[in-house]
């Protein structure tokens, strides 16, 4: 990647207190310009601590604007970055660090150096701890990193270090994460970066500087990281979060992105937000933003086909906007052009419902193999329900088991230190997904599954469980599905309650004083549920349809390991541990179809 430049137009706009130098003391902002200066002085900074051309360091620390300048800054150094999640346990970094052979790690806090000091014993390879702020024992500052550097490396030895990178050099080693067994490193090249910037940028008909994203996604994840430097690479704005998961809407609305990249369950917590708000005030403000949701449909429909609307459909828009459309788009900061979803597949329904309101959200597909990159709805023909037609330069078939393949020049280079998983998954020039789908006429992907997750009935039939439970999400109460039933003679399934809608459950049952573990026993909650159940049974065949169903008393954890970094379940963890929750499922008496409990 190179380093584009951007002059005084920012960069980087931070929510959240800067640990190195802005374009003013004190400052949010970090120009153009000054990310330029500032990753080649930390990349000065590393080769002064020894780093040579093609070896590993790490950074453990959350999303934040330093993130990505560093990020720059080992490309610069010829160094290869390995991402690790700051939710990450001491044995998972442990893991990662001495896996990838790492040299030097960067970490955020005193904390996370206590995490990797815990372990260091463990890491032969690791040299050197820095630490991003404050300071920790064992740890170099990364002030003092950069100020070392300033002394013994020049900014044209960092040039001509950049300069000797060649486009198949390692660029990352970043670890999948994991939902079924141990993560393996996906070595990511210069030129897979370089082709899905340009994919992307291509797709989403970007143009120079005119680009603000909003950061919140883990940035050792790739679809993130890839998102940051397409913002870089266009001379656009990236803001980052406070960090305050509390005040993402809040801060989406304050920085007022015109493109916004999230995981499908984030746009499900806006629109359940929009729907209590709309909830609340009645059945007459239901039934206006219902008509207001038609209208909007049905504009986003024919403008695609006939740009110029008449004047009549013109003014039906209007009023629909005020009645309730424009407060949709303000939660994205109203002036937001598109937004994308990725790493999960999204509920054509849910994208659907945003586009009725004004917001159009593509949905795309891609793994940490193929760069975050495969396939993208186009802006102009969206395709919701599919996950958009192969980007440029990359394409897409089906094998005869309906497994996905993908080939271009975003596809990984191969797993590190893994030659059999490699050539487990690379089939003559082909990356085996292990996602099952199908191609539409149109040549629209449409996933229907992992291979490894299907579930097989006792009566043979072979069942994806991945629909059925974003349908499910799909409800206001439920935060988590996860649908069982391997040689079962029909499904059934694991639900939780979304912790964000409990006061508004508590309103609607009118129990206020039940907490969650009272209120997912409760028969009224249970009742609740089940028409929502129903209502995502009847889009499925009979064996497909969730018979039973129980609720736990509390949400599936991150840190318990029942969640990915990205917050998709791992099903064999959950399976396991929950394995009498969903045998007492089956023991439970029969009750007649429409009677689960």
């Amino acid at each position: 990647m190179a380093l584009r430049a951007g002059g005084r137009h920012t960069a980087l706009r931070a929510l959240h207190e800067l640990a190195l130098e802005g374009d003013a003391p004190g400052g949010h902002t970090i120009s153009h310009d000054r990310l330029r200066a500032a990753a080649i002085e930390i990349a000065a900074g590393l080769m002064s601590l020894g780093l040579e051309r093609g070896q590993t360091v790490a950074i453990l620390a959350g999303t934040r604007a330093e993130w990505t300048v560093f990020d720059l800054a080992v490309m610069c150094a010829g160094g290869v970055l390995t991402p690790i999640y700051h939710t990450s346990s001491a044995p998972e970094c442990a893991y990662q660090l001495e896996h990838s052979q790492a040299r030097i790690v960067l970490c955020e806090s005193a904390d996370d150096c206590a995490k990797v000091r815990s372990v260091a014993g463990r890491v032969p390879s690791l040299e050197h701890i820095l630490i991003l702020e404050g300071q920790a024992p064992g740890a170099t500052p990364l002030r003092e990193a950069i100020a070392s550097g300033a002394q013994a490396v020049s900014e044209e030895q960092v040039r001509r270090r950049a300069g000797e990178v060649q486009a198949d050099d390692l660029a990352s080693i970043v670890y999948t994460s994991g939902t079924t067994g141990r993560p393996k490193g996906c070595e990511l090249t210069h030129r897979n970066m370089v082709a899905t910037v340009a994919m992307y940028r291509q797709r989403l008909e970007l143009e120079q500087g005119e680009a603000v994203i909003y950061m919140f996604l883990p940035l050792a994840h790739v679809l993130a990281r890839v998102a940051s430097l397409v913002a870089v690479d266009v001379g656009g704005t990236l803001v980052f979060w406070s960090g305050d998961t509390h005040k993402l809407v809040e801060e989406l609305a304050l920085a007022r992105p015109t493109h916004f990249v999230a995981v499908p369950r984030v746009y499900e917590k806006i629109r359940a937000s929009v729907l209590d708000r709309v909830e609340e005030r009645g059945r007459p403000a239901k039934l206006l933003f219902g008509w207001a949701q038609e209208v909007g449909r049905r504009a986003a429909a024919s403008s695609r086909v006939n740009p110029a609307q008449g004047p009549l459909s013109r003014l039906r828009l209007a009023i629909a906007r005020r009645m309730g459309l424009a407060a949709v788009q303000e939660l994205f900061g109203g002036r937001l052009q598109l937004a994308l979803v990725g790493a999960a597949p999204c509920e054509a329904r849910l994208l659907e419902f945003f586009d009725a309101c004004g917001v159009l959200v593509l949905e795309g597909y891609g793994m940490t193999e193929s760069c975050a990159a495969a396939t993208l709805n186009t802006i102009d023909r969206p395709r919701f329900g599919t996950a958009g037609s192969a980007l440029p330069g990359t394409a897409v078939k089906i094998a005869q088991d309906g497994e996905v393949l993908l080939a271009g020049p975003n596809v990984f280079a191969g797993y590190h230190r893994n030659p059999q998983a490699t050539e487990q998954t690379m089939l003559d020039g082909w990356l085996a997904t292990g996602d099952l789908g199908l191609l539409t006429p149109e040549g629209n992907l449409v996933l229907t599954g992992r291979k490894k997750e299907l579930i097989v009935t006792s009566s043979g039939k072979n069942i994806g469980p991945s629909e059925i439970e974003n349908g499910l999400r799909e409800s206001r109460w439920i935060s988590e599905a996860v649908v069982y039933g391997d040689r079962k003679p029909y499904l059934v399934a694991m639900l939780t309650l979304d912790a964000d809608e409990l006061p508004a459950l508590r309103r609607r049952l009118g129990v206020e004083e039940l907490e969650l573990p009272a209120l997912a026993g409760d028969e009224r909650v249970q009742k609740l549920l089940w028409e929502d159940v129903a209502h995502n049974n009847e889009r499925f065949a009979r064996i497909e349809q969730v018979k039973r169903f129980g609720v736990l008393p509390h949400e599936l954890s991150l840190q318990a390991g029942e969640l990915t970094p990205t917050m998709k379940v791992r099903r064999t963890v959950v399976y396991e541990r929950y394995a009498s929750f969903f045998a007492q499922l089956y023991e439970q008496a029969e009750q007649p179809d429409g009677e689960v409990r």
